[in-house]
């Protein structure tokens, strides 16, 4: 493993471990406050490693649902990650093995996502173990401190939290979309479609795992077809 490529994939990671301690804090006081222990909390976070997963969970754990309501709600929510994983594997090659995409598909988030397939330079094992370590540590930690905290804090500051990952996305995407068109356009139909998911009849009862997905689908196919990659 070359040290080098390892340290890049770290400070790479930065910015993603410092938004999700503020993302996952928010979680921690959500799952203290329906009943979780700070211990069951943290290591949901970090056997899981997703925001929407998570939170959609803890409505199920409060309504007391069957176990096939909570597989069904997190296949839906994070299907996404299947497309994310096709795309992601692609860029790999064939130097990383089972062993290798497995670890790297544990931690495979949005931000992550779009930090790797934005990297101009070939991607190696030891930027993409660099890559993920700070993130799993930052969201489990995050969690713990925000359950013990989760008493002490009101429910508009711990609500406020949230939108730090929205934000760190719009940092990670807009820069390179206004050098990219091609990511530029994907960026504008994904932004229109979403919001037609969230205002149209009938679309906006879909669940938010299921329109990502759409969503996701259509402008990949809109930008395949309109900036073809030559061979």
């Amino acid at each position: 493993m070359k040290a080098k490529e390892f340290f890049n994939g770290v400070k790479d990671s930065i910015p993603v471990a410092v938004g999700y301690f503020s993302v996952s804090f928010g979680f921690g006081v959500a799952a203290a406050g329906i009943g979780l222990t700070f211990l069951q909390a943290a290591l949901m976070s970090f056997t899981n490693v997703t925001s929407a997963g998570q939170f959609a969970a803890l409505s199920v754990i409060v309504a007391i649902a069957p176990l096939i309501n909570m597989f069904l709600t997190q296949l839906v929510i994070n299907s996404r990650y299947a497309l994310m994983s096709l795309a992601l594997g692609q860029r790999l090659g064939s130097k990383f093995g089972i062993a290798s995409r497995l670890i790297i598909a544990f931690y495979n988030t949005d931000e992550i996502f779009a930090i790797a397939m934005q990297r101009e330079k070939p991607l190696t094992k030891s930027y993409m173990f660099g890559l993920g370590p700070m993130p799993v540590l930052s969201w489990t930690l995050g969690t713990f401190l925000g359950a013990v905290a989760g008493s002490l804090l009101p429910p508009s500051i711990s609500s406020a939290l949230g939108v730090a990952l929205y934000g760190m996305f719009v940092a990670i995407v807009v820069p390179n979309a206004k050098k990219d068109k091609t990511m530029l356009v994907a960026t504008a139909i994904s932004a229109i479609l979403s919001i037609i998911f969230f205002f149209a009849p009938y679309l906006k009862n879909l669940t938010g795992g299921i329109s990502v997905v759409i969503v996701t689908v259509v402008s990949a196919a809109v930008c395949a077809a309109l900036f073809p990659e030559e061979d």
